[in-house]
């Protein structure tokens, strides 16, 4: 069974930063592209970043670039997203996903996910 677990969530300030970790068991070789979304209350689900299978290529949504950065280990079948200069519209609970076949920010191209981290950025 496959099973994708965040952790690193937190609550920060404006401007702080916080590392997400999604450690996933039972994944199975092959094309896995790896991505973290995000979902605020009432809001639809968008992504924030994507990684290729070996970690070479990636994409951010515009409102991360040069902010957020997706990572990979695949010897750990870790993957991490480390965010700084948070604001506080990326407040949201923020999923790992993994399963990937299309590299795109696109919930449909995902097989797995994980249960959500929360992030609360605010004063």
């Amino acid at each position: 069974q496959v099973q994708l677990v965040e952790s690193g969530g937190g609550s920060v300030q404006p401007g702080g930063s916080l590392r997400l970790s999604c450690a996933a068991s039972g994944v199975t070789g092959g094309k896995n592209y790896m991505a973290w979304f995000r979902q605020a209350p009432g809001k639809e689900r968008e992504g924030v970043a994507v990684i290729s299978t070996r970690g070479h290529s990636t994409t951010y949504a515009d409102s991360v670039k040069g902010r957020f950065t997706i990572s990979r280990d695949n010897a750990k079948k870790t993957s991490y997203l480390q965010m700084n200069n948070l604001r506080p519209d990326d407040t949201a609970m923020y999923y790992c996903a993994a399963g990937g076949d299309v590299f795109a920010l696109s919930a449909p191209a995902y097989k797995f996910w994980g249960q959500g981290t929360q992030v609360t950025v605010s004063s």
